[in-house]
């Protein structure tokens, strides 16, 4: 077991994580930027390192958080969520250090990083997709599906990032163009990359999304499934499990998808792989994305089933 843990992070997920690092003996590093040096998770640890700079920047260094971590004496660096959570990169930075990751290994983050990636490791998997396009598309790529499913609604989507920025909805060709355009202005800004590519929408639908645990000897199981449909401008607004209305048998079809995919992944620690559910053709659902990471609403698969996932994770990554 980990003996230090720096957690690269700041807030509520880094209050949580020093919660269970406590719980589970080992001790705690947490980082703050100039901005954050009075704020409660610095105090939270059982240590607090300052980061050069200011803002979310701060908690985006590579070599100021590895540096931290390796100076602090830390054995192992718990990223929370968002940040550097889902950054390959960051990953091998800590392995090259000597630090150990507690999340998927690079390769797997790189995986799911791009949603093209993750759709053509999906479709190997036998898991079933969203009709779309296949990695980064032209207008007039998108303007040739679209014309192909004879006047249905297409999403616009970022190939990167995640968290409902660089979607659109597009109900009309007429509306596809501007709709690509700001989808890959918004992209851009959040996530340095403008690769936009365009599926189904798939309306209406249930949004549920499945916990997903895996060790490094490759065995991977499922901790049930939280529905997410409440949603605000592609945002969450309330999760709920077990999934109202879903029927068992797909269930288990979801959960097996959900699992048969983790393997192809070869996910290790936590991820949760998200599906939307077709409500208007029975026993229909489709692959959406997968979030290598612990997730913000985690709690409610502990509440559930009474298993504390970041300990969990811990243990795993250990």
């Amino acid at each position: 077991m980990f003996k230090k843990v720096l957690i690269a992070n700041r807030g509520e997920v880094s209050i949580r994580v020093a919660r269970a690092l406590a719980d589970l003996g080992i001790g705690s590093v947490a980082v703050f930027s100039a901005d954050d040096k009075a704020s409660l998770h610095a105090v939270r640890a059982d240590e607090a390192v300052a980061l050069p700079g200011s803002g979310a920047a701060a908690y985006l260094d590579i070599a100021a958080v590895v540096d931290a971590a390796v100076t602090s004496g830390c054995d192992a660096v718990h990223p929370g969520y968002g940040f550097l959570a889902e950054n390959a990169d960051f990953a091998r930075a800590c392995a090259a250090a000597g630090l150990t990751f507690i999340g998927p290994a690079p390769e797997t983050l790189a995986f799911f990083g791009d949603k093209a990636t993750a759709r053509r490791l999906a479709a190997e998997a036998g898991v079933p997709l969203a009709a779309g396009t296949s990695g980064a598309t032209t207008l007039g790529e998108a303007e040739a599906f679209m014309a192909s499913l004879a006047g249905r609604a297409v999403m616009v989507k970022a190939l990167a990032g995640g968290g409902g920025r660089g979607m659109r909805v597009v109900d009309r060709p007429e509306a596809l163009a501007e709709a690509f355009r700001r989808a890959a202005s918004e992209a851009k800004a959040a996530f340095g990359s403008d690769g936009l590519y365009v599926e189904e929408l798939i309306r209406p639908a249930k949004h549920v999304e499945v916990q997903i645990l895996g060790d490094a000897a490759g065995n991977v199981m499922h901790l049930f499934e939280r529905e997410c449909s409440l949603q605000r401008r592609h945002q969450k607004l309330v999760e709920i499990a077990p999934a109202p209305g879903l029927d068992p048998a797909l269930r288990e079809e979801i959960f097996a998808a959900a699992v048969s995919l983790a393997h192809a992944a070869k996910v290790r620690t936590l991820t949760t792989m998200e599906f939307l559910v077709d409500e208007a053709a029975a026993g229909r659902f489709v692959f959406m994305e997968a979030n290598p990471r612990l997730q913000v609403e985690h709690t409610v698969t502990e509440e559930i089933t009474g298993v504390d996932l970041v300990q969990t994770q811990v243990r795993l990554a250990a």
